[in-house]
């Protein structure tokens, strides 16, 4: 495990867990969330906007960076916290997930994931060793391993098989990486419960400085994705943070953290931002509709944004319906802002012992 690197828990509610994460480039208390950058950048907001908004630590994509720029540009450039403008710790995923979903692009075999570009065309093989090297080049603070995530529905044969795979390809992972981060291991194993307590069994065997939950925002129902966290992280080492991939909706993650899962990330709030979708203390908004249009309010009176500071609700729709570029930006700096603000209030109450009064406050108004 890197020097650098540690996680303590400081204090526990039920299941759910604050903690602190630390990293070569800072501090993240958890719960946290994760923007998501997948090409080096959260869309629309700079860095100084993310930091605004509370973001501690984002999330960026090895399989695009890797094709565009190069990840060996990106290192020859003083590495990713250098390139984006980005001084907080950085997670990278494996670029597995965005393989595997090419499907009729790709090949898979025991060595690992032959596939073609959808920039070019051209053809690439990433195998656990590549994967590590290139997040290795990018210099991110953790660097998740390779596995396979069968898509759903699949067979218990097939999800069985990646269970197996993920466990060969995280130990080579593993011996592969040499830093300057840490790895994580992922557990599979679809929604077959006995098949996620084996891929869980031999992961914690490999020893890993932390665990993700994947396979769980692959076309599964939420009350799936819910039932799959609360069964997996339980069982995950307590001195360990416990990251649950790609999920989700706000009460996904409050639910998610009622299981004792420590990190998220998702591109819910960035992407929801831009098809004119808002969140709010109120609930959602689609805020091109007829309604917001002679509106003066803003978008969230309990939210203390700059886009809530800023604009009116009737402003948001005139930029969203004319086109305008600031209405991403001003939507996006918004629903980041709800995001990590809930992190914020489910530490809180964390703290006071009060989660579970939270919790159940919070899922009356969804």
């Amino acid at each position: 495990m890197s020097g650098t690197f540690g996680f303590a828990l400081t204090r526990t509610d039920g299941a759910a867990r604050l903690g602190r994460m630390q990293t070569a480039h800072g501090a993240t208390e958890t719960p946290a969330f994760m923007p998501v950058g997948t090409q080096g950048a959260v869309k629309g907001v700079t860095p100084a906007e993310l930091l605004a908004c509370g973001a501690q630590i984002v999330l960026s994509n090895t399989y695009h960076l890797a094709l565009r720029p190069g990840h060996e540009l990106i290192r020859d450039l003083g590495g990713l916290h250098r390139f984006m403008g980005w001084d907080g710790p950085i997670l990278t995923d494996s670029g597995g997930f965005q393989v595997f979903s090419l499907e009729g692009l790709r090949r898979i075999d025991e060595d690992g994931v032959t596939f073609r570009s959808h920039l070019d065309g051209s053809t690439h093989t990433l195998t656990p060793e590549s994967s590590m090297a290139i997040q290795t080049a990018l210099g991110s603070d953790v660097a998740m391993v390779l596995d396979e995530c069968p898509p759903l529905p699949a067979a218990r044969e097939t999800v069985e098989a990646a269970v197996a795979r993920t466990t060969r390809w995280a130990r080579r992972s593993r011996d592969a990486y040499d830093g300057p981060g840490v790895p994580f291991g992922i557990v599979q194993g679809g929604t077959y419960a006995d098949l996620r307590d084996a891929s869980v069994r031999d992961l914690v065997a490999l020893d890993f400085p932390g665990y993700a939950i994947g396979g769980v925002s692959v076309g599964e129902p939420p009350e799936a994705i819910a039932r799959m966290a609360r069964h997996t992280a339980p069982q995950l080492p307590e001195d360990r943070p416990r990251y649950l991939m790609g999920v989700g909706r706000p009460e996904d993650l409050v639910e998610a953290g009622a299981a004792g899962v420590d990190l998220f990330d998702c591109v819910m709030p960035t992407r929801n931002a831009r098809n004119g979708t808002l969140f709010t203390s109120e609930g959602r908004i689609n805020i091109k509709r007829e309604e917001f249009r002679r509106d003066p309010r803003p978008l969230d009176p309990a939210c203390a944004c700059e886009t809530c500071r800023t604009a009116s609700r009737a402003y948001l729709r005139h930029l969203y319906v004319s086109n305008e570029i600031l209405a991403s930006r001003y939507n996006t700096i918004h629903n980041l802002a709800y995001y990590l603000g809930l992190m914020a209030k489910m530490r809180d109450a964390i703290a006071a012992g009060a989660f579970a009064s939270f919790r159940e406050a919070f899922l009356a108004t969804r």
